[in-house]
């Protein structure tokens, strides 16, 4: 069995966290392909050594005097982890070579690329595996765009005689060397693409969560974790805002079936969550999560006989097209329409999408409400369970929240409620108490 295990930023914070990661690989003797984060906080006031990368860089890109300190504060934060883990490693190779790039201006990309290359570094000589540098097997094209099915062919080739190997995450590069980073958080994406050029049985990436939460820990105490996800519930989920893994790191697996399993360093003993192409488990709840998102505003539009009206909802989204503005959803009904958008987006055009709107249909009516939020329900179980909608707005009603808008996908899989701001934490309690808590 081969497993590739990624490790965040806040796993790997210290040498007392390195410990536990070392704990965690030498468990399982198939976690042979380890993809590491740069040094997230220690505590909560603390800074990301990708941030203290920056600020270097930046330093030196204006000469300023205290480029040197900045730099000497990045290498003792290394030297605190080296020398807690009882380790004979010297960086002071790596950080010359870094000391003259920032001065030769190598750019920010290269600058935060850094932290993953050094704490790789130093996980591969714990651990006494293999350090792959990523800028040799992650390859992007000269305008900044991963190349997949070039890494994909490079990287096989490269592990194919490798037992194991620490390969860094978040960067990569093009082929004559300049090196190109992934958006914050693409150590989650390396450790996919790993995943998908070995064929792994299993990609666990270990975090400081116990995997996907039914919902937002800020609005529930101690919600429960999600067992199994799908990757279609996972995108429903993350679109919405739950977020604990980056969006891209997905792709790469789900083409080759390889299942994810988010864990918790310092909880190893938790399962965690996988996610997963399909399952023919049941899941625990009828919905498998509840997120949104604040900030929308919508422009109801009405006119007689609109739905005999050839091309109509064309050349309404056309007018949204033209401002620059993407729609999120668009509920109607025989002679109305309605578009949400996402308010700072709009507000410094409304008044242009307004009047395109009046040249191009005609509207008989055309109002707009500011201040709304947008809720999803979210569940495989939710196809197979008859009164799911009618429990959802029971619980609403329940709480003395007054639904601006439904919209259920035709696969079933989540139902969008629309309410006012004011009345988002509610919304999310009161769903959250009748399938979870009460499950009646």
């Amino acid at each position: 069995m081969k497993k590739v295990v990624k490790f965040g930023g806040s796993s790997l914070a210290s040498a007392e966290q390195f410990q536990k990661v070392g704990d965690i690989i030498r468990a399982d003797e198939s976690r042979r392909y380890v993809i590491p984060s740069a040094p997230g906080k220690r505590f909560t006031d603390d800074i990301k050594v990708t941030d203290m990368l920056y600020e270097c860089y930046q330093a030196a890109a204006e000469k300023r005097k205290e480029f040197k300190n900045l730099l000497r504060c990045i290498q003792e934060r290394y030297q605190e982890i080296i020398g807690g883990l009882g380790l004979t490693l010297s960086l002071e190779e790596e950080f010359a070579v870094i000391e003259q790039s920032f001065k030769n201006g190598a750019g920010e990309q290269y600058a935060a690329s850094r932290g993953e290359f050094l704490n790789g570094k130093i996980m591969a000589a714990y651990l006494g595996y293999e350090f792959i540098d990523a800028a040799e097997v992650i390859i992007f094209d000269e305008n900044g765009s991963f190349e997949a099915d070039r890494t994909d062919e490079i990287l096989s080739a490269r592990l194919e005689n490798v037992k194991t190997a620490v390969i860094p995450g978040f960067y990569g590069a093009t082929e004559d060397g300049v090196v190109h980073t992934f958006s914050r958080g693409g150590s989650d994406v390396t450790g996919s693409i790993v995943a998908k050029a070995i064929k792994a049985d299993l990609y666990e990436n270990w975090t400081d969560v116990s995997g996907f939460l039914v919902a937002d820990p800020r609005i529930i105490k101690d919600p429960q974790v999600i067992e199994t996800i799908t990757y279609r519930e996972l995108r429903e989920l993350s679109y919405m805002g739950a977020t604990v893994l980056h969006e891209d790191a997905i792709f790469p697996v789900r083409k080759e079936g390889i299942p994810i399993n988010i864990r918790n360093t310092n909880a190893p003993e938790d399962k965690g969550t996988f996610i997963v192409e399909s399952t023919c488990r049941k899941p625990k709840y009828t919905i498998t999560g509840v997120a949104g998102k604040k900030g929308f505003c919508s422009i109801y539009i009405e006119k007689s006989m609109m739905n005999a009206e050839i091309g109509f909802g064309r050349k309404v989204l056309q007018v949204f097209e033209e401002q620059g503005i993407s729609f999120e959803h668009v509920p109607s009904g025989i002679d109305t329409m309605t578009v949400f958008v996402h308010q700072s987006e709009f507000e410094e055009k409304e008044q242009q999408v307004i009047a395109g709107i009046h040249r191009a249909v005609q509207p008989d009516v055309v109002e707009m409400e500011s201040d709304l939020a947008l809720v999803a329900v979210v569940g495989r179980g939710m196809r197979a369970t008859r009164g799911t909608a009618g429990r959802i707005f029971s619980a609403l009603a329940h709480a003395n929240i007054n639904v601006k808008m439904i919209d259920q996908g035709s696969s079933e899989l989540n139902i969008i409620i629309g309410v006012k701001d004011s009345d988002f934490e509610t919304a999310i309690k009161a769903i959250y108490d009748i399938f979870i808590m009460t499950q009646i």
